[in-house]
């Protein structure tokens, strides 16, 4: 099973993968501010993927601020562009 995750910058959106379920690797780092655009070059980079996920950069409290929705957005979208399953992923406490 191949996963690749997405971290979604302001500038720059990394992409990774993990095939094994234990190590991931880097695959590439995408710099484009325009979302539309974003969102095709990220939905062709993930096509071959079996599962994406998204990072979800909650407050340690839990709460969601305006990026975690920007993020939850993207999710949405990339899930309907790509059409694979998206899961967000907790980014606290995480380097």
């Amino acid at each position: 099973m191949l996963i690749m995750a997405v971290d979604l910058g302001k500038a720059r959106t990394g992409i990774a993968a993990c095939d094994n379920g234990f190590l991931a690797y880097p695959v590439t780092v995408i710099s484009e501010k325009r979302k539309e655009v974003l969102l095709e070059k990220v939905s062709e980079e993930v096509k071959k993927a079996d599962l994406i996920v998204v990072g979800l950069p909650k407050n340690m409290d839990g709460t969601e601020g305006p990026r975690a929705e920007l993020c939850r957005s993207f999710g949405e979208k990339l899930s309907q562009a790509s059409g694979l399953s998206v899961h967000m992923w907790d980014e606290r406490r995480t380097t």
